[in-house]
C-alpha cells in the first residue's frame, strides 16, 4: 500500500462520498444529517450547562447549603434526561443514516462491478485475490461508520472548542512567570498538553493504517480460502487433498495471525500513551489551577468548574489522540475502497478496440484483426468467421491454441482484443462453458438462469429436463439446494442443455459443453438442439473426433510458435448415432465461411 498524503486522502474520501450526497437521495439524508448535527451541537450546549452547574452545585457543599444543594440536584436531573435524550435519538437517527447511506453506495458498486463484466476483467488482471466482495460488504460499511463518527466527533470538538475556550479563559486569570503575565494561562496549558499528545500519539500510532490495511485483506484471503474448499469439496475429497488443503490454511491464517500480532503490539504501545495521556488530564487541570484555590482566589466550585472547563478544552484539542486508532482505520479502508473503485473504473476503459454492431445481413460475422493476452503477447494474429443461422460449427485445437478465448471474444468479454463483430439485430446469443454455472436458488432458477424473469410453462420445464436425462429431477423444480454440489458435472452439462433448448438462442455456443459425458448422451444432446434449434446457429469447441460428425464443418486452430494458425478441415455431414432417439431428423447446416488468415 503505497503511503497516501492527507490531500491525496481527503481528494479520495470525496471522490467516493461526494456521488451519493448528489444523488436523488440527497433531500432526505441532509434532512438526517442536520438533525444529527443539531442534537450533536445541542449536547455541547448541554456541556456548557453542565460545567455552570459544576459551580453552583460544588459551591453548595463547600457553604453547606443544604437547600441549594437539592436545587442543584433537580437541576441535574433535567439536564441528565436532556443529554440521555439527545444521546439516543442522536445514534438512532445516525444508525439511519448510515444504512441508507449503505444501501446506496452497495448498490452503485454492485452495479459498476457488474457492469460490463468488470467482475471478469478485474480478475484477468490478476485482482482477484483484491477480494471485491469484502470491499462491498466489509469496506462499505466501514467507510460510512467511520466517516460519520469522525466527521462528528471533529464538528463537536471544534464547537466544544469554541464555546468552552472564553469560559476557560475567563476562569484562568492571570499567571506571572519570570516577570511576565500570561492571562488565559490555563488555555495555552491546554493548547501545548494537546499538541504534545497529537505529536506523540501519530509517532506511536501511524504504522497502524499499513498494518490495518493489510489485515482486512489477509482476513478476506483466508475467508476466500475456505469458502473455495466448500465449493469443490468433491473434487479435494476425490484427491484426497485434505493435508494440502490445511496447509494452505495455516498459510494464509499465519498472515492473519502475524499481522494480528504486530496490530497487537503496536495499539499495546498506542494505548499506554493515550491512558497515560488521559489519567493525567484528570488531575492536570486541578494541579494548575489549585495555586488560586489555595490562595481564595477562587472557592471549590470555581476549583471544579475550572478543572471541567479545562477538560473540554483538553479534550477538544486532543480530539486526534482519543480518534487515531479509529483515524488509522477509515484512513485503511477508504485506500481500499479507492483501489477498488479505480480497478472498476479501468476495468470499463481496457479494450474498447474491439466493436459490436448490428449485422445487415442475417449472418454472424466477426473480422478479428488480432487477440492477445492480458500480457500483450500475441495470441491469434487476424482471422475471420460468417455463422449463418442453422450452421453447425466445430473449432478443435491443441490445448493452449486459444478456442476458449476465441469463444470469449465473440462473447464480447475479452477486453484485449480488435476487430468488429456484427450480430443481426433482435437476436440472442448463449453461451455454454465447460463447468456450467448453477447460481443458488431453486432448481427451476437454475434451469432458465439467466432470465429468471421470462415465463415459462412448468410441463416445458419438466420435458427438457427429461429430454435431456434429468427426468429423475423435474419432481424437484421448486426445491432450493446447492445444485452445484448435488449434481455430478455430467448431470450439470446435461442441464445446460436443457437450458439451452428452454431459452431457445438464436446463436449457441459451446466450449466441451458435453466433455464430461459419454458419446452416445453427447450425440443425443446435440440431436436434441438440432431438432429443437433448427435455425439457431451453432459454434462448438471440442477435441472429440466423433464431434465431427454432429457438425457440418471443423476448424482446426494451430498453435505454432507461440502464434495462432487457422486452417478449415471440411467434413462430410454423417447421420448421427440414435437419431431416432430424438424428435426430428438432422438437418445438415448449409455451406459457410470458414475462418481465414488474414496476416
Amino acid at each position: 500500500m503505497p503511503e497516501t498524503s492527507l490531500k491525496a486522502l481527503f481528494g479520495e474520501f470525496f471522490a467516493i462520498a461526494k456521488p451519493y450526497w448528489k444523488s436523488a437521495e440527497r433531500y432526505g439524508a441532509g434532512l438526517l444529517l442536520a438533525v444529527i448535527v443539531g442534537l450533536n451541537l445541542f449536547q455541547v450546549y448541554l456541556s456548557v450547562l453542565f460545567n455552570q452547574w459544576n459551580n453552583a452545585f460544588y459551591n453548595a457543599l463547600q457553604n453547606k447549603q443544604l437547600d441549594v444543594f437539592w436545587h442543584q440536584l433537580l437541576v441535574f436531573s433535567g439536564l441528565a434526561a436532556a443529554f440521555i435524550t439527545t444521546a439516543v435519538y442522536q445514534y438512532y437517527l445516525n444508525q439511519m443514516l448510515q444504512i441508507r447511506w449503505r444501501r446506496w453506495m452497495t448498490d452503485q458498486f454492485l452495479e459498476r462491478w457488474m457492469d460490463n463484466q468488470a467482475y471478469y476483467r478485474i480478475q484477468l488482471k490478476g485482482q482477484s485475490s483484491d477480494n471485491p466482495d469484502q470491499r462491498i460488504a466489509d469496506d462499505v460499511r466501514l467507510f460510512i461508520s467511520y466517516s460519520l463518527n469522525l466527521g462528528l466527533g471533529l464538528l463537536s470538538s471544534v464547537v466544544t472548542l469554541v464555546s468552552f475556550v472564553a469560559i476557560l479563559w475567563g476562569l484562568s486569570g492571570t499567571l506571572t512567570v519570570a516577570g511576565y503575565a500570561i492571562p488565559g494561562y490555563m488555555v495555552w496549558v491546554a493548547l501545548v498538553y494537546a499538541v504534545v499528545g497529537s505529536y506523540l500519539v501519530q509517532f506511536f500510532g501511524k504504522p497502524l493504517i499499513r498494518l490495518n490495511f493489510d489485515q482486512q485483506r489477509y482476513e478476506a484471503d483466508f475467508r476466500f480460502s475456505m469458502a473455495r474448499l466448500r465449493e469443490n469439496t468433491e473434487a479435494v475429497a476425490f484427491y484426497g487433498g485434505e493435508k494440502d488443503e490445511t496447509g494452505h490454511f495455516r498459510e494464509r491464517f499465519a498472515h492473519v495471525f502475524a499481522n494480528w500480532w504486530a496490530i497487537m503490539k503496536r495499539q499495546k504501545t498506542l494505548i499506554w500513551f493515550q491512558s497515560g495521556y488521559n489519567q493525567l488530564a484528570i488531575i492536570f487541570p486541578v494541579l494548575a489551577a489549585a495555586p488560586r484555590y489555595f490562595s481564595g482566589a477562587i472557592q471549590l466550585g470555581g476549583l471544579m468548574q475550572t478543572a471541567s472547563a479545562f477538560g473540554q478544552v483538553q479534550g477538544a484539542m486532543s480530539w486526534f489522540v482519543g480518534a487515531y486508532t479509529e483515524f488509522a482505520e477509515w484512513r485503511a479502508t477508504v485506500q481500499r475502497l479507492s483501489q477498488f473503485r479505480k480497478a472498476l473504473a479501468l476495468a470499463g476503459t481496457e479494450g474498447g478496440e474491439l466493436k459490436f454492431g448490428n449485422a445487415a445481413a442475417a449472418e454472424l460475422t466477426a473480422d478479428i484483426a488480432e487477440v492477445r493476452l492480458p500480457d500483450g503477447a500475441l495470441l491469434h494474429p487476424a482471422l475471420s468467421l460468417a455463422l449463418a443461422p442453422g450452421e453447425r460449427v466445430l473449432l478443435t485445437g491443441p490445448s493452449g491454441a486459444g478456442k476458449s478465448t476465441l469463444l470469449r471474444v465473440l462473447a464480447g468479454i475479452w477486453p484485449y482484443a480488435r476487430g468488429s463483430i456484427h450480430i443481426p439485430a433482435g437476436t440472442r446469443t448463449l453461451f455454454l462453458p465447460q463447468k456450467p454455472y448453477l447460481p443458488v436458488g431453486s432448481l427451476k432458477d437454475v434451469l432458465i438462469y439467466p432470465e429468471r424473469e421470462r415465463a415459462f410453462d412448468e410441463a416445458e420445464l419438466r420435458a427438457a429436463l427429461t429430454d435431456c436425462g434429468l427426468g429423475e429431477l423435474a419432481p424437484r423444480l421448486h426445491e432450493t439446494a446447492p445444485w452445484h454440489l448435488q449434481l455430478s458435472l455430467g448431470e450439470q452439462q446435461r442441464l445446460a442443455f436443457a437450458r439451452a433448448l428452454l431459452l431457445r438462442p438464436d446463436w449457441l455456443f459451446l466450449d466441451e459443453a458435453s466433455s464430461a459425458l459419454d458419446e452416445a448422451a453427447e450425440a443425443q444432446l446435440y440431436g436434441l438442439l438440432s431438432a429443437r434449434l433448427v435455425h439457431s446457429g451453432m459454434l462448438s469447441v471440442g477435441h472429440r473426433s466423433s464431434l465431427a460428425a454432429l457438425h457440418g464443418r471443423s476448424l482446426t486452430l494451430a498453435a505454432l510458435h507461440g502464434q495462432a494458425h487457422e486452417s478449415a478441415v471440411p467434413h462430410a455431414v454423417q447421420p448421427l448415432p440414435h437419431a431416432d432417439a430424438v424428435a426430428g431428423a438432422y438437418q445438415p447446416a448449409p455451406a459457410f465461411s470458414p475462418l481465414s488468415d488474414k496476416a
